[in-house]
């Protein structure tokens, strides 16, 4: 392939103008001295590699409900993979740094609601309904790596993930769901939190993190395609469709190789730190007929309905069983009397623990779980309501599908 490591000079790398900013944390890390051999964006990948919101991946649905009865439907974390796959390819065809591309690809999911976009969906309705706004993971997944996942320090404390600014920056921004072709980061560092409201408001603000944004898309397009053929999704007639749309990119189907093959060396030909990151006109054209096809044919398609439904019962019931043991400070003591018939509750008490401070009025088991964590206290001392139903909609957006199952059969027993 012509012209490759074009945009080395616009990487993100030591010698970069934004290189500080770029690297900047909440708060310094723990020093391992000169037996620390890897990057500041390294340590962002591992970091995130080590949280309990990657390995509950596995067990999230990315598109089809995994108990379809095929283990060979994509799960959450194997987009993610695909995602860093592309990501990194892409990044290294063109120059730029693939170990923060690597680092923003594999935590870019962490925070996702369990049911995939259907439960997204129902957790955006309570949030409206009980917070005052509606959830979005790309958001979310930032408030996740900065507020909710932990990790033991060398003197076995919980500590926050505490990531690097880009990497935060290439989480909130990555929504794949904006259709315009020749992606070029922002020029401002602000305070993403604060400044972004709605998902695809901003693009990144590294050319890495623009390139996780176009691989998403890349990255799920084909498989979403692949498995519902699968599934039995497609008539004849829709086939034919993909079998035609395929032929324009002189190859026989459309799956995740022709899609992620053709994709990743287009982006690479004509893209250019003046142009952006580029798909050509034809292949734009493509990419925009399969995603439409997609939307009509899977996302909105009926049989989903039965799949929604069930989200929507599993989740609300979780959330408004939770909801009801709110008593101010005898808070504690209700979840634990609850936590004798459901055993969820009980772990929902213990992780409560962690992100409040200690009370006197809170039992001793409570208190205790608090010290041990020198983590953001996100919660102080569930001094309202809504702070209170905060830390429900987060615990239920950290569930796996198979643990809001079993969590819900809990209520079904009693």
């Amino acid at each position: 392939m012509e012209n490759l490591k074009k945009f080395a000079e616009v990487a993100m790398f030591p010698g970069n103008p934004h290189w500080e900013d770029a690297v900047k944390r909440e708060n310094d890390l723990y020093s391992r001295g000169s037996k620390e051999i890897r990057s500041e964006f390294a340590r962002d990948y591992t970091r995130v590699l080590h949280s309990n919101g990657y390995s509950r991946l596995k067990h999230k649905t990315q598109v089809f409900y995994n108990a379809a009865g095929n283990d060979h439907i994509c799960t959450r974390i194997e987009h993610v993979a695909h995602v860093e796959s592309v990501s990194s390819t892409i990044a290294r065809a063109l120059g730029l740094n693939t170990e923060l591309t690597r680092a923003i690809a594999t935590a870019h999911d962490i925070g996702h609601a369990p049911f995939g976009h259907q439960g997204e969906a129902v957790l955006k309705a309570l949030t409206r309904n009980y917070l005052g706004y509606e959830i979005w993971h790309e958001r979310n997944g930032v408030h996740f790596v900065d507020d909710i996942e932990l990790l033991l320090d060398p003197q076995d404390f919980r500590q926050n993930l505490n990531l690097t600014y880009a990497v935060r920056d290439g989480i909130i921004s990555h929504c794949g769901e904006v259709d315009h072709n020749c992606l070029r980061p922002r020029e401002e560092y602000f305070d993403i939190m604060n400044e972004f409201q709605t998902p695809g408001q901003y693009n990144a603000v590294t050319w890495e993190g623009c390139v996780v944004k176009l691989a998403d898309k890349i990255a799920y397009i084909g498989r979403d395609i692949e498995d519902a053929d699968l599934l039995g999704y497609f008539t004849e007639k829709e086939k034919k469709i993909l079998k035609d749309i395929a032929a324009r990119c002189n190859e026989n189907a459309v799956n995740t190789t022709v899609v992620t093959h053709s994709m990743i060396a287009d982006v690479c030909i004509n893209s250019s730190p003046e142009k952006g990151l580029c798909f050509s006109p034809e292949m734009h054209e493509i990419l925009t007929e399969i995603k439409d096809f997609n939307y009509k044919k899977i996302y909105k398609n009926k049989r989903l309905k039965y799949y929604q439904d069930y989200s929507k019962l599993i989740l609300e019931s979780l959330f408004h069983y939770l909801k009801r043991c709110y008593k101010g400070k005898k808070t504690f003591e209700t979840l634990e009397k609850e936590g004798m018939l459901h055993p969820f509750v009980k772990l929902f008490a213990e992780w409560l623990a962690l992100y409040v401070h200690p009370n006197e009025s809170y039992p001793d088991k409570i208190n205790r779980l608090s010290d041990s964590a020198k983590n953001k206290k996100i919660y102080g001392n569930l001094e309202t309501r809504t702070v209170y139903y905060q830390a429900v909609i987060d615990f239920i957006a950290g569930m796996t599908d198979k643990y809001a199952q079993s969590a819900f059969e809990e209520l079904l027993r009693c």
